[in-house]
């Protein structure tokens, strides 16, 4: 354990030129700013920049956290689809709240957004289902996700029916397929430094209106 200790803390974080922003010259809410670090990520060719880590409760308050693809963005909030059965959806039954966390490491950047969470119309999460891929939505149509396997054999058997199934019909949607919009409360950028002089860049909604305070926190 003590050779891992400090193999930990030889690796080395925030290498290479990294990029900066002026707090002063931001927008006054947050999704504009968003997007402009999310297409410098894809500009800079960084691997699955819509990735992030969704943070969830149950009815007993224990998290749970795993990493989703960021589906759409607009005034409205942040998107992500989920199964109905899922552990992720049945949180979200009990607490319509939730986190994301987005990190860019070559850039040296973190997005944090939290908020309540609405459960988008039946259409637009059909909508999202027929454009995943036939693998994703062969998945997804088995509605198993988390719950005991006994082996990759019978998975693998499952997913054939199921991706035959829909070979057969291309429309179906699977039953509990649901989509989310995260309406963020609060939104906070993060710039890493090398020296440790974080910028820390936090936005806030004003009740339910769509005006946002924005102000700076110490690293």
């Amino acid at each position: 354990m003590a050779d891992i200790r400090q193999l930990l803390r030889d690796l080395p974080v925030f290498g290479g030129d990294l990029p900066t922003f002026d707090p002063v010259d931001t927008p006054d809410e947050p999704v504009a700013l968003f997007t402009t670090w999310l297409l410098a990520a894809v500009e800079a060719q960084i691997p699955e920049p819509h990735a992030m880590t969704v943070s969830t409760a149950g009815a007993d308050g224990n998290p749970s956290a795993r990493t989703l693809i960021l589906k759409d963005i607009d005034a409205d909030g942040w998107r992500f689809a989920a199964h109905a059965d899922s552990v992720k959806g049945k949180e979200l039954a009990d607490r319509r709240y939730a986190a994301l966390t987005f990190y860019w490491q070559p850039l040296a950047r973190q997005v944090r957004v939290r908020g309540p969470v609405v459960r988008e119309s039946a259409e637009r999460a059909a909508q999202d289902f027929l454009a995943r891929g036939a693998g994703a939505r062969a998945e997804a149509l088995l509605g198993r996700q988390s719950r005991p396997l006994t082996d990759l054999a019978e998975r693998d058997a499952a997913v054939a029916e199921s991706a035959a199934r829909l070979a057969r019909e291309p429309e179906l949607v699977a039953p509990g397929w649901q989509l989310f919009t995260v309406r963020a409360d609060e939104v906070e950028f993060w710039q890493g430094d090398q020296e440790r002089k974080h910028t820390r860049l936090a936005y806030r909604r004003k009740g339910d209106a769509e005006v946002w305070t924005k102000g700076l926190l110490w690293p």
